[in-house]
């Protein structure tokens, strides 16, 4: 199986990353404590925000960029 297809199981995984409260506000707030967490946790431990990754192709600690 290719590593760059997108499951059912990462696209879950993506919206959990996505109503994670320590996610959320690591995105909104771009400092901190829980910012500096996600950022050195997401891509090592955290599988939601693997998918995340994969899934948006943008890290769990980056910004949402309104269109």
């Amino acid at each position: 199986m290719d590593s760059e297809t997108i499951t059912e199981k990462d696209q879950q995984l993506a919206r959990s990353c996505l109503k994670c409260p320590v996610c959320a506000y690591a995105r909104s707030r771009q400092k901190g404590l829980i910012f500096w967490f996600v950022k050195r946790v997401e891509s090592g431990i955290c599988p939601a925000c693997k998918a995340y990754e994969k899934v948006y192709g943008r890290k769990a600690h980056e910004p949402i960029s309104e269109p």
